[in-house]
């Protein structure tokens, strides 16, 4: 994913029911599991591939048909049946619709082999022009790019900031990619697990010599973290600031959240672009 000025990426499957639990989202009505389209296609490659914080692309480009199938179901999901679900079901199979494009996108083209000359390493998702904002993707009745999912979708349409540590791009300094599915019924639960994993990584957080070090996520997308976040370390500063470490407070291993409630300055972490490739 890619913010407005800086480059930024990142890109899971499908939907089930409602949870009553805190998502900033309308509630709605409980529904059962959407029947529309079968994750266990999706949940069974997840499985297989995902290799702690990495993906081992080279066994799914070995035997890409089930990458290939869950790619078509996605395509497959009319575009009113998708409206049609709950706020939560959405928003999972948008994190996931994300997540699929981000590892079919490094399928298409690895091993990646870009320019010595770049600024990024050669096996970077950013040696793949126009990843974000040019290659489309069919989903719900409709062509979109993976910018236009998180910043058209799942950034405006849900408001929920957690999404940042679900989205994956395939990237070591990203939030690693979920072994399994986003799920509505169990979103809650599984975007709280994701913030949690990705704090306690060195990629996520780190407090050293009194400063709260964190992600450059936070540098890039602060903004969406103030609604929810700002009011839980009240006082003077940025807001954004505030918010990072109203949100480390709560998701961050104990080192960290301590430096947060302590009103620990903020640094940013340098972001590494290699591939998150397991081999």
């Amino acid at each position: 994913m890619i913010p407005i000025v800086t480059w930024r990426a990142r890109a899971g499957s499908i939907v089930v029911a409602v949870t009553l639990l805190c998502l900033p989202l309308p509630l709605g009505a409980l529904s059962p599991a959407p029947a529309d389209l079968d994750v266990t296609a999706y949940r069974e490659l997840l499985a297989r591939v995902v290799r702690g914080d990495g993906v081992d692309y080279r066994t799914i480009v070995s035997d890409r048909r089930t990458l290939d199938r869950v790619v078509e179901q996605f395509a497959e999901v009319p575009r009113a049946t998708e409206q049609g679900w709950n706020p939560r079901d959405r928003m999972a199979f948008w994190i996931n619709a994300y997540n699929l494009f981000t590892l079919r996108a490094i399928v298409d083209h690895y091993p990646i082999r870009g320019s010595r000359f770049s600024r990024s390493p050669q096996n970077s998702i950013r040696q793949i022009d126009g990843v974000w904002t040019t290659l489309k993707w069919r989903a719900a009745g409709r062509d979109v790019t993976l910018d236009q999912i998180e910043h058209g979708i799942l950034r405006p349409e849900f408001g929920d900031a957690r999404v940042h540590m679900a989205l994956n791009c395939a990237s070591k300094g990203c939030p690693p990619l979920r072994a399994e599915p986003y799920v509505g019924a169990d979103l809650d639960r599984q975007l709280d697990d994701a913030a949690r994993r990705y704090l306690a990584t060195p990629a996520g957080t780190r407090a050293t010599n009194g400063h709260l070090i964190v992600s450059r996520i936070f540098e890039w997308y602060g903004n969406d973290f103030v609604k929810q976040y700002a009011p839980m370390h009240p006082g003077s500063g940025r807001a954004a600031d505030r918010a990072i470490r109203g949100f480390v407070e709560r998701y961050g291993p104990p080192a960290a959240a301590a430096a947060a409630k302590a009103g620990s300055a903020i640094r940013f972490l340098d972001y590494d672009w290699s591939l998150n490739d397991a081999i």
